[in-house]
């Protein structure tokens, strides 16, 4: 191996990969504005925001990768020197987490109606989002890789929060969807793929985390953690834009008419404008289990309650 090869390569692998990332953010963007959701103002805001933050973060580390192979050529003494947009990745990485997990907790409260939930991630985020930025601006100050080992406690405290949260919500919201199940093969068909999208919200922002978390731990004169810890912002971005997107194909799943194998015929009445899926209704007969679904497809965010209409004629989609 080349004596670079585990600082300044591996740095450099997170960059090229985070530099990906932030490739398919900005389609997502782009492909965002395009859509004719009616977003309230919070959530173009939250959009914006992101978005702003992915790109200021992204060419941050463009401009480090610049500093260290290109200006400092000849200089490998400024490999032990932390850039300033590597302290940033931190307090970047807190603040996109932060967004998301409270925008997905919002999402639970949605569904499932429990402040309890809706709580429970705020208690989680809020002190996960602190003792990121601790994390930032600390190592900004300390700015010597090898003394960053000071900060171990700090960052071991804000991993394992942000894993836990993440894990929290994959496992609340695939247990509200799976429980929303009805045999009907329209919805189920929308439920599992709103269940994929839980699990993949918390698996890979999982796993960076605790790869970052593990790296920074075990071999803490390296730059293997950098090569984790990067990425991890472009991630919640992409989960939370994915959120938003997917409501315009899980609209067209929904759309049209659906004949029960057993005998008894679904009508599906809806709006006729594309945008607005609010006032789609599922017509279903009065034999039909109390337990169905009531669907609602709103253009802030697909939510999903279980719950029937008392006469047992009608449920809202």
């Amino acid at each position: 191996m080349g004596e670079f090869d585990k600082t300044l390569g591996t740095l450099l692998i997170g960059i090229f990969f985070n530099t990906y990332l932030y490739g398919l953010v900005t389609y997502q963007f782009a492909a965002y504005c395009r859509s004719n959701f009616n977003d309230p103002l919070h959530v173009r805001a939250m959009v914006w925001s992101l978005f702003i933050l992915d790109t200021f973060h992204s060419g941050s580390v463009i401009y480090m990768a610049w500093s260290y192979t290109v200006t400092n050529y000849d200089n490998p003494a400024a490999l032990a020197v932390a850039e300033w947009p590597y302290t940033f990745t931190p307090i970047g990485t807190a603040a996109s987490a932060l967004v998301t997990q409270l925008f997905l907790g919002y999402r639970i409260w949605r569904l499932s109606g429990s402040d309890i939930l809706f709580a429970t991630v705020i208690l989680l985020a809020i002190p996960s989002f602190a003792l990121g930025m601790a994390c930032g601006i600390k190592a900004w100050i300390i700015q010597v890789l090898s003394e960053l080992s000071q900060l171990n406690n700090l960052v071991t405290a804000w991993l394992a929060m942000q894993v836990s949260i993440d894990i929290f919500i994959t496992v609340t919201l695939t247990i509200i969807f799976t429980r929303s199940k009805t045999g009907y093969h329209k919805t189920d068909t929308v439920l599992n793929r709103l269940i994929r999208g839980a699990i993949q919200t918390g698996l890979f922002a999982g796993i960076f985390s605790l790869g970052d978390l593990i790296s920074f731990l075990v071999l803490p004169t390296t730059n293997l953690y950098g090569m984790f810890a990067i990425p991890i912002g472009r991630i919640y971005t992409n989960t939370l834009f994915d959120t938003l997107l997917t409501r315009e194909e899980l609209k067209s799943q929904m759309a049209g008419t659906y004949e029960r194998k057993s005998g008894n015929d679904i009508n599906w009445a809806h709006s006729t404008t594309a945008r607005d899926v609010s006032n789609i209704q599922l017509e279903v007969p009065k034999e039909t289990p109390t337990n169905a679904i009531q669907l609602e497809v709103h253009t802030t965010v697909l939510t999903e309650r279980s719950s029937f209409d008392g006469d047992g004629k009608t449920m809202a989609l």
